[in-house]
């Protein structure tokens, strides 16, 4: 008995890490909310000149580049340019793209697919004549009017990559399950990094409004398959020199997909990415950070090693259920002492993230139906451990509406 208690105690400090690491980012968050406010709605941008490319990776994209080029071009300066890197594609994704102003390369290798050689592919054609910052949206996102000349600026100023907050709406009829995804988004994508900005941390790249300084990109390769391109360049970014930092002031929309089949596939690709990207990342990181004697790479570290919230959760639950039994049948109740302050924490971070940050958008109802999310994922995550997702594969598009306003 005392050696399964002992058991118990071990996964308890375990979990107590990213348990711990969550709750202090949703914390310090709060302490940005009124600096993140101000800036949204009284952003100035410094008055260099720089070059600008836009590259915009696509596959298949015909039912959505039209719309995200359109919402681009006002935002760019005369000498300013917009590609869109046409990978593979067996639609009108090229022709449509070049009919709204886009210049067009098209990229036909299908023993190298995926949006990292798509980038590396349009990478290689500026370099003739490279620009200041190269800017990356993805096919399918808005960005607000101002985003680009936002991080633009602050990469060139900087000299750094500069990561914009990119958040997903909910389809026109959302079920709780969109609702809750949104809302672990919401967390994922702006309460963790604006703590972390609080902390005077850097931040993980999310995929798209990313900019960055022409010469920082000479430094690494993006041409892989990976299925979290973005997360694995601003980690090996950052091992090199240049850790991204948050741009609260900038937005870039999404919508999640509405078909079920569309969400499955989605959230398999980003979570199974995820975790692949932690096992094998968090060591390097801690790594560099001693070898080096970096702060801020430990501390990607530690933002890195806290897994997608429903899994957290998961294995919260489950450590919990375990551990009362026990107590029950042992009278040893350390174990579940310790489950219990870590929920206490977990539930608090939530809170505080939905009450800060999410309130307006997803209804306290709606938190109700967690549970039924985290059951949702079970599947998602036995297929990592027996079966996980290492291709990269496109998410069917539902048909993307502008975000309100």
């Amino acid at each position: 008995m005392g050696l399964f208690a002992a058991v118990l105690i071990i996964i308890a400090i375990g979990l107590a890490l990213p348990i711990c690491v969550l709750w202090i980012e949703c914390w310090a968050a709060i302490w940005g909310k009124s600096q993140l406010n101000s800036t949204l709605s009284n952003s100035t941008v410094s008055s260099q000149k720089i070059k600008v490319s836009i590259l915009i990776p696509a596959h298949n994209e015909a039912s959505e580049i039209g719309a995200t080029v359109k919402a681009l071009l006002p935002q760019l300066n005369r000498c300013d340019q917009l590609i869109v890197i046409a990978d593979n594609c067996t639609d009108e994704t090229a022709a449509i793209a070049r009919q709204q102003g886009a210049t067009v390369l098209e990229r036909q290798n299908l023993q190298q697919r995926g949006k990292g050689y798509a980038l590396d592919y349009g990478l290689h054609q500026l370099s003739a004549d490279p620009p200041d910052v190269v800017v990356m949206v993805d096919a399918d996102c808005r960005v607000e009017p101002g985003g680009i000349e936002k991080i633009a600026q602050q990469a060139a100023t900087r000299q750094k990559p500069v990561q914009a907050l990119y958040l997903m709406e909910t389809p026109p009829t959302p079920s709780p399950k969109d609702s809750i995804s949104a809302l672990a988004f919401l967390v994922k994508n702006l309460v963790r990094p604006l703590g972390l900005t609080q902390l005077g941390q850097p931040c993980l790249l999310t995929g798209t409004g990313m900019a960055f300084p022409w010469g920082v990109l000479q430094t690494i390769s993006l041409a892989s398959g990976n299925i979290v391109e973005d997360m694995q360049l601003g980690l090996d970014l950052a091992i090199a020199g240049y850790a991204p930092y948050f741009c609260g002031a900038a937005q870039v929309t999404g919508v999640l997909p509405q078909q079920a089949e569309a969400a499955t596939s989605q959230r398999t690709r980003w979570e199974h990415g995820h975790l692949q990207t932690l096992l094998t990342q968090v060591p390097r990181l801690v790594k560099a950070a001693l070898s080096q004697q970096r702060g801020d790479l430990l501390a990607l570290a530690l933002d890195l090693s806290v897994p997608p919230l429903s899994l957290l959760v998961m294995l919260w639950l489950a450590a919990t259920a375990i551990a009362g039994l026990f107590s029950l049948f042992t009278g040893i109740w350390m174990p579940t002492l310790l489950f219990s302050v870590e929920g206490i924490l977990i539930i608090t971070a939530i809170v505080i993230a939905w009450v800060n940050f999410g309130r307006d958008k997803i209804s306290g109802k709606t938190l109700l139906s967690v549970p039924f999310y985290v059951l949702w994922k079970i599947p998602l995550y036995f297929a990592f451990v027996f079966k996980p997702q290492k291709d990269w594969v496109r998410t069917q598009r539902d048909s993307v509406q502008t975000p309100k306003p």
